[in-house]
């Protein structure tokens, strides 16, 4: 099987590349990656001579360059290219319009010229916005995006369904919960928090800590990926799922106790715009599919923290310059306003 991961150097990307090399010993992946400030070229470093993997730095925007690549015996597209920071999106949504969804629309227009087996858009549990206590997302509920980000990827997921139905091209949607793991950039709140505690830097909390998320580890949602594309039929959505809905600041505890560090550690700021307060996501679906997750949560959490706290090789190059520019912005200058 040959196929193209976008967004392949990213943090659900990358685990997803290494995920297909080291389960399938004949495939041939090319990963397509623009390398903005999230790609990150050490998230491939140990599939150096690896004949398999095939790395492109290029823009899915770019029609001429997606053809090429597509009609190039491309059989399965995988599309994690995607802006994908909330914040990010709050204070300048025309990047992630620009690429989540014309980049969609491009990948699209290729898989649907060259005869693509399947294509698989990755969305989010974000796309169903604020879900009340007491139910959870299924497939078939409306979108309520409310932000930016989760606007252009239930734009995104809702044009890729179009093209199943208007032209038949073998597309399916997941719909994947918050995830964690190694290659996380650290903007997102399990790197950011594990890598402040490594340099006894407090830890930003949104309003009262205790909007809820569904953690997901990375490498099950790898596999619940294969599971779609294995068996996934054509213009269904999947949920994925994992079931480990927390209060952010039970994550934060939880943290703080893995790597022995205080409470006073913990730094409320004010919330941000448009905090959608919990997701919640019903996976049965995917149970058709023989998938469910693996790895318990306590136990996922403690080897996440315990690799961003090994591989600082990796985090402390990223955390200089722009990044530092944006935190300021996002959680200093807010905690004074």
């Amino acid at each position: 099987m040959k196929y193209l991961v976008t967004g392949g150097a990213g943090f659900i990307g990358s685990n997803f590349v290494h995920y297909l090399l080291a389960t399938y010993r004949d495939c041939a992946v090319v990963n397509l990656d623009k390398l903005t400030y999230a790609g990150n070229p050490d998230n491939l470093k140990d599939l150096a001579g690896d004949a398999r993997h095939h790395f492109i730095q290029g823009d899915i925007c770019d029609e001429e360059l997606v053809g090429t690549i597509v009609c190039e015996g491309v059989e399965v597209i995988v599309n994690f290219a995607a802006e994908t920071h909330v914040d990010r999106s709050i204070g300048d949504p025309a990047g992630f319009l620009k690429t989540n969804i014309l980049g969609a629309y491009v990948l699209l227009e290729a898989a649907k010229r060259c005869g693509v087996r399947k294509f698989i858009q990755i969305s989010t549990d974000e796309v169903y916005g604020d879900i009340a206590p007491g139910r959870s997302s299924g497939e078939t509920d409306e979108v309520l995006p409310r932000n930016p980000y989760s606007a252009s990827k239930a734009g995104a997921d809702r044009l890729a369904y179009s093209y199943f139905a208007a032209y038949g091209l073998p597309v399916c949607i997941t719909r994947a919960s918050n995830n964690y793991g190694p290659f996380q950039y650290p903007e997102k709140l399990i790197p950011l928090f594990v890598t402040n505690l490594v340099e006894n830097r407090p830890v930003p909390i949104y309003g009262d800590g205790r909007n809820v998320r569904d953690w997901l580890h990375v490498m099950d949602h790898c596999r619940g990926i294969d599971a779609v594309i294995m068996h996934g039929v054509d213009g269904e959505v999947y949920n994925i799922g994992g079931g480990n809905e927390r209060e952010n600041i039970a994550v934060v505890d939880l943290i703080l106790g893995h790597m022995g560090k205080p409470a006073s550690l913990k730094q409320y700021v004010k919330d941000r715009q448009g905090h959608d307060r919990r997701y919640s996501l019903s996976s049965r679906k995917m149970g058709s599919l023989g998938w469910k997750p693996q790895v318990e949560f306590e136990r996922g959490l403690k080897d996440t923290v315990n690799w961003y706290v090994q591989n600082d090789w990796w985090w402390r190059t990223l955390k200089s310059g722009e990044y530092w520019d944006y935190y300021r912005k996002q959680y200093i200058e807010r905690e004074k306003t």
